[in-house]
């Protein structure tokens, strides 16, 4: 049994790291990252992001201006006499777009457009209604005077919703892409607008786009153009950009196409070079956030020098608004655990710990909003290894020293980022051995003393998770039993949290593991194996059934007690430990078998009513019969089968199913072990048939 033991141990040893309260096993998040659940920079008012366009006074719509100008009540109602100036400008316009006539087709579009600066909506509706979009293209000339114009009103009617399509229909795309050939900045701009007003929230007009190749065209002018910082060219970057975004929001086939056109490092770069334009500046943040999200893309970030134009940019900022658009980019980027070491040799962890100096005691809520974001990303951070070991410095390092600081605040937020901080440094032998010789231990059980009446819930999963992780070294087992964590985790016993249930198990398994004194302690409190049975039945919550099952079995493997046996058979235990036989995980198949072994060996008579009522026998012929079992459940099964034997009702199963047939066929078994048990258990059964 000794070779079963060590693959338990290995399993054991496997350690979890944690974000915001949530596990994340083998660096697979299982649970949302420290990001809240609505995107700050997709929540910003959309109209905070227009710019005037300039010297033509167009009214700039980049990211989807439409949330307010679609409203009706946000405009002046225009008198009947305008509409019918309107209505009479558009016939004229239908009349002069057929004779080229220009300067009667510039009154006219002149018109259309102080109509739609009092009244877009209503005015886009008469324009729409007079049937004038389908006569638009003829006038997008690259060669007219009017063209900027008539882009512009493009870009007017497509900030509503109900216009974008038909200017789809109207067959306006192409001829906007031909222009994108233009060399007049005022053309491209209006252009820009047009085409990224059309694009937001609309498949046609993304669509559209597509097909006629505009987003190449658009990225390959953002390549040429964003050495220039002339005003006028950051007008028309910022335009671009935001074409972009609208093109690809919320569509991750669009968004990986434009990373595949190579716009990372343009953008990186355009940050760098115009980080003194506001509006330049929050469109490339809005187009990292939109862009970080998708997995292909932290690749070609991480081949930047993004973290430090980031850490740079976020360094200048005392806005609250402006730091949290930057906490939005960062997060998704921090998940790479590449990047996760270029932040934190930028200096972004320094930056993160003044904003929770400075932000620790306010009670404003974007003071609270910050010390959140600030305390989880630095957790984020903490989930790459080289960056955790880079901060850790052997445990002198003074982040290190601040994060331990965060554990007796009185903020929950700190204590919670503090918890799991010391959960993610305790991620291999030498840094928990660390930490256990100097303290941190009886730091966490304060903590949890704390919690243990009506407390955070997040902050006793957290504590939990960094004393789980703690134990796992054995020399640090013995020391922490001895700092009294078992009695301290019990307290927790009557919890209904699966999350703060699912910690605890885990705790108190790494604890007692070879420690036979502790397993013995715990294996005979009647309270806590009861809580154990309830527990292995919560099959609403599978991580907490099986980590009670692993503990009722560990309780009996590291005991190999007879009154801790007794305990879980008169708790009703054994039927679950059969039921883990079963597991679709070999580890816990193994940690069962052993379990049910020591059962039979230590009181087979007090167990043989409830191994029958679980169908034992069958189980283990089933695993015998089973080519995928592996050679240690062979072996296992058999140890049990031929401790069962000495049970009368039992060995009368044992022989109505024949087991010599399967038995015989597992000696020529590739495995030694497995061979020369099987022969053993052979001789066993033919003796005894």
């Amino acid at each position: 049994m000794s070779a079963v033991s060590q693959s338990s141990r290995g399993a054991a040893a496997s350690r979890t790291v944690f974000v915001s309260g949530y596990e994340r096993k083998s660096d697979v998040l299982t649970c949302s990252s420290p990001r809240s659940n609505s995107s700050f920079l997709k929540r910003r008012k959309r109209d905070e992001l227009c710019e005037e366009s300039g010297a033509s006074g167009y009214y700039d719509s980049v990211y989807g201006c439409c949330g307010e100008l679609n409203n009706p009540a946000y405009y002046p109602e225009q008198h009947p006499a305008e509409m019918d100036n309107l209505s009479e400008a558009l016939e004229k316009l239908k009349l002069a777009s057929t004779d080229s006539a220009t300067d009667s087709v510039e009154s006219c579009l002149d018109c259309l457009v102080k109509a739609l600066s009092k009244n877009n909506t209503e005015a886009s509706m008469k324009i729409q209604e007079m049937g004038v979009l389908p006569l638009l293209p003829t006038l997008l000339n690259p060669q007219s005077s009017c063209t900027p114009k008539v882009a512009n009103i493009i870009a007017e009617v497509a900030k509503n919703e109900f216009m974008r399509s038909p200017c789809v229909e109207a067959g306006l795309i192409p001829p906007l892409i031909q222009l994108l050939s233009s060399s007049d900045q005022e053309v491209l701009l209006q252009t820009g607008r047009a085409l990224g007003n059309i694009c937001y929230d609309s498949h046609e007009g993304r669509n559209a786009v597509d097909l006629a190749g505009g987003a190449q065209i658009v990225a390959e002018h953002i390549k040429s153009l964003f050495q220039n910082t002339e005003p006028e060219n950051e007008k028309l970057l910022t335009v671009f950009c935001g074409m972009l975004m609208n093109y690809s929001n919320d569509n991750d086939s669009l968004q990986a196409q434009l990373i595949n056109m190579g716009v990372i490092p343009t953008l990186v770069k355009l940050l760098g070079i115009h980080s003194h334009n506001t509006a330049l500046t929050e469109m490339c943040l809005i187009a990292f956030g939109n862009l970080a999200e998708l997995e292909s893309s932290k690749e070609q970030f991480a081949s930047t020098n993004i973290a430090e134009e980031l850490v740079r940019l976020f360094q200048k900022q005392t806005e609250h608004e402006k730091k949290e658009m930057i906490f939005e980019v960062l997060a998704p980027l921090a998940e790479n655990d590449v990047i996760k070491l270029q932040l934190v040799e930028a200096g972004l962890v320094e930056c993160l710990l003044d904003v929770v100096a400075q932000t620790v005691d306010g009670e404003r809520e974007e003071d609270i909003a910050q010390l959140k974001t600030a305390s989880d990303l630095m957790v984020l951070l903490l989930l790459g290894d080289e960056s955790m070991q880079k901060l850790f410095e052997g445990g002198k390092g003074s982040v290190f020293q601040r994060v331990l600081s965060w554990i007796p605040s009185h903020n929950h937020q700190l204590q919670l980022a503090g918890a799991l901080a010391i959960a993610n440094f305790a991620r291999n032998d030498g840094n928990c051995i660390h930490m256990v010789d100097t303290g941190i231990v009886q730091k966490l059980l304060e903590l949890l003393d704390r919690h243990v009446e009506e407390g955070n819930v997040t902050v006793q999963h957290a504590a939990l998770s960094a004393l789980r992780n703690l134990a796992i070294p054995v020399v640090n087992k013995s020391k922490m039993l001895s700092a009294g964590v078992a009695d301290v985790v019990l307290k927790f016993l009557q919890s209904e949290m699966p999350p703060v249930q699912f910690k605890l198990l885990g705790t108190l398994r790494m604890l007692i593991d070879t420690q036979a004194e502790a397993a013995d302690q715990l294996g005979t409190n009647g309270k806590l194996v009861e809580r154990l049975v309830e527990w292995c039945e919560a099959k609403d919550h599978a991580g907490v059934m099986g980590e009670s099952n692993r503990l009722l079995s560990a309780l009996i493997r590291h005991s190999k007690s007879k009154e801790v046996v007794r305990t879980v058979i008169q708790g009703g235990g054994v039927k679950h430990l059969v039921t883990m036989a079963t597991s679709e995980h070999m580890i816990m198949q193994n940690e069962a078998l052993v379990a049910l072994g020591l059962i039979a060996a230590l009181d087979l008579v007090a167990a043989e009513k409830d191994f029958v009522g679980a169908s034992l026998v069958s189980v283990l012929h089933k695993l015998l019969s089973d080519e995928r079992s592996a050679p240690e459940i062979k072996y296992n099964s058999m140890i049990l089968i031929c401790a069962v034997m000495g049970s009368e009702p039992l060995h009368k199963e044992v022989q109505s199913l024949a087991f010599i047939d399967v038995v015989s066929k597992l000696r020529a078994h590739e495995n030694k072990t497995v061979s020369h048990q099987a022969s053993l258990t052979e001789q066993r059964l033919t003796a005894q048939s």
